[in-house]
């Protein structure tokens, strides 16, 4: 059995590839802390990389529910200018050191919730 093909792991699984994504971008960003006139980057928000995926939809278990609704923007690596050096590197260590240690908490809960519903999956199908 594929554990991807369940949406769960599925959502998990993206969502880990856009953490390790970011975590690319912004390594660039900090090794380019020296270099004059680097602008630092970042993706786009995880919930318009997903709904520009496909991502998934509520269910609607009642037709009294409404349907959700998802916004459509395409994701992508975009610059985000901030003060300037001297030499027009815009570069602050301090909020891209941030965004590192966001994005592994990110990566550090997701792999949890992953590991703890594979464990409830184990325990469904009698294998612990």
């Amino acid at each position: 059995m594929d554990v991807t093909q369940i949406g769960l792991f599925a959502l998990a699984d993206k969502r880990l590839a856009w953490l390790d994504r970011r975590q690319e971008v912004l390594a660039h960003n900090v090794a380019n802390a020296d270099t004059p006139g680097w602008r630092p980057r970042d993706l786009g928000p995880f919930a318009a990389t997903l709904s520009a995926t496909g991502g998934i939809a509520p269910v609607q278990t009642r037709p009294n529910h409404l349907p959700g609704t998802q916004a459509a923007t395409a994701p992508a690596v975009v610059e985000r200018p901030s003060e300037r050096a001297p030499d027009g590197n815009a570069v602050s260590m301090q909020e891209q050191l941030m965004k590192v240690a966001n994005t592994e908490s990110s990566q550090e809960l997701v792999t949890n919730l992953y590991t703890k519903y594979l464990g409830f999956f184990r325990l469904a199908l009698g294998h612990s």
